[in-house]
C-alpha cells in the first residue's frame, strides 16, 4: 500500500482531476454512511478487504465531518469529501463528480447506505463492479446486489461485513473489532490545543446523542456520578459537539462547575485523541461511544430506547447498561409514552455498581 494518504476536495467544479493510477492495481471505493458511529462499524469490513486483497487501494466517498475518522483508520488510503447535504439530489453535480472519478480507474465500488442517491456516483463513474444491498430501486445502478438476511445477521457490523465477500459467500468469522491507534504526538496536541493535563485520571463523559434525546442518560445522572468520580481523584472531561454544549452545560452545574465541558471545543480528530487519554469513559449509545469502544476503553454504555442487539459497542472492555422493559427498544428519537423509563430507571447507582471495579 502506498505511504501517502490524502483528503480529496473533489466536490468543486473547479478542482483538479484525479493522478492516473497504475491500471494494474486493485482499486476500491466505499460509500460511506453518514453517522460516525456507523462509519466506525465499516471498519471489520475494510480489515477483511485488506485481508482478501493485501495490495488493493480503499478509497472511501464520505461527509466532511467523518474525514478524521477515516484518517485515523490504517486500511484507508484516501478520503473523498461526500458534497452533498443528507436528502439533497443534486443530479448534476453528482453526475459530475461521478465523471470526474472515471480517471481513478475503480474496480469495484461498495455502496454502504441503502439510498438509490448513495449509488448513483458509483455507477455514473463507470465503476463495474458496483456491489450493495438491494433496496429503493436501485436494480440498474448495482450490478453485485446482495438480499440481507435480517434474521441471519442481526448486527451492523456484520451486514457491513458480508459486502466485502463475493456474492453468495457468508461472512468471514470471527469478525475483527474497530480498531484506532492513537499516538503520543496525537495525544499531546490536543492536550496542548485545549489547555489540559493529566495529573488526574480523566473520566471522559460523552453525553449527547445526535440521533435524539431518547438515548440520552439524564443530565442529572452523568452529574451523580461526576461527583462521585471527583471524591476518587478523577477530573471528568465532557465530550461532544457543539449541538451537546446546553446538557453539557447542565452536567457541569449540577456537578459543581468544576467539569471541563469541551462539547463544542474539539474537531473529530481532537475528540478520538482526549478520549485515547482517558481512564474510563461513560456514553449514551452515539458515535463517540464506537469510538471509545475502538480504542478498548474501559466504557460504560448506556441503552435506553436503541438496542445492543444491533449496535452494540465492539469491545471487550465494553459493559453495556440497559433497563429490560417492555417498551425498549423503541428506536424513536423521542420517548413516544412520556415517561422516558428506559433512562429515567437506569438509576446512577447502577451505573456506579459498574464502575466500583474500575475506579478501585
Amino acid at each position: 500500500m502506498p505511504e501517502s494518504r490524502h483528503v480529496l476536495q473533489i466536490g468543486r467544479m473547479n478542482a483538479a482531476p484525479l493522478q492516473m493510477p497504475d491500471t494494474k492495481t486493485n482499486r476500491i471505493l466505499i460509500v460511506s454512511p453518514s453517522w460516525v458511529g456507523d462509519c466506525m462499524l465499516m471498519q471489520p469490513m475494510l480489515m477483511r478487504l485488506k485481508q482478501r486483497h493485501p495490495d488493493c487501494i480503499i478509497d472511501v466517498l464520505a461527509p466532511p465531518w467523518t474525514a478524521a475518522l477515516l484518517r485515523a483508520m490504517p486500511e484507508v488510503y484516501g478520503v473523498i469529501i461526500n458534497p452533498f447535504p443528507h436528502g439533497v439530489l443534486h443530479l448534476a453535480a453528482r453526475y459530475r463528480l461521478g465523471k470526474r472519478l472515471r480517471t481513478a480507474r475503480y474496480n469495484q465500488a461498495i455502496v454502504l447506505p441503502n439510498s438509490w442517491k448513495s449509488a448513483l456516483v458509483p455507477y455514473f463513474a463507470g465503476i463495474p463492479l458496483r456491489t450493495g444491498f438491494t433496496g429503493e430501486a436501485r436494480h440498474i445502478l448495482l450490478n453485485d446486489k446482495r438480499k440481507l438476511d435480517k434474521t441471519a445477521l442481526p448486527l451492523m457490523v456484520e451486514r457491513f461485513a458480508l459486502l466485502a465477500e463475493d456474492a453468495n459467500n457468508e461472512v468471514s468469522r470471527p469478525l475483527a473489532n474497530p480498531k484506532l491507534a492513537i499516538s503520543e504526538e496525537q495525544r499531546k496536541a490536543a492536550l496542548g490545543k485545549l489547555g489540559l493535563t493529566l495529573d488526574k485520571p480523566v473520566a471522559a463523559f460523552c453525553p449527547g446523542a445526535e440521533y435524539g434525546p431518547a438515548k440520552r442518560w439524564p443530565a442529572d445522572y452523568y452529574a451523580d456520578i461526576a461527583q462521585r468520580l471527583q471524591q476518587h481523584g478523577y477530573a471528568v472531561w465532557l465530550i461532544g459537539s457543539g449541538k451537546d454544549k446546553p446538557v453539557a452545560d447542565e452536567i457541569n452545574q449540577l456537578a459543581g462547575g468544576w467539569c471541563n465541558n469541551l462539547c463544542g471545543s474539539t474537531d473529530l480528530g481532537d475528540a478520538i485523541a482526549l478520549l485515547a487519554c482517558a481512564r474510563l469513559v461513560i456514553s449514551n449509545d452515539s458515535g463517540l461511544m464506537h469510538l471509545a469502544a475502538a480504542l478498548d476503553l474501559p466504557l460504560i454504555a448506556l441503552f435506553g430506547s436503541s438496542s445492543p442487539q444491533f449496535t452494540p459497542p465492539l469491545s471487550g472492555q465494553a459493559q453495556v447498561v440497559r433497563l429490560d422493559i417492555e417498551c425498549s427498544p423503541c428506536f424513536e428519537r423521542e420517548c413516544p409514552l412520556g415517561h422516558f423509563n428506559c433512562m429515567k430507571q437506569l438509576t446512577p447507582d447502577l451505573v456506579w455498581n459498574r464502575l466500583t471495579p474500575i475506579v478501585k
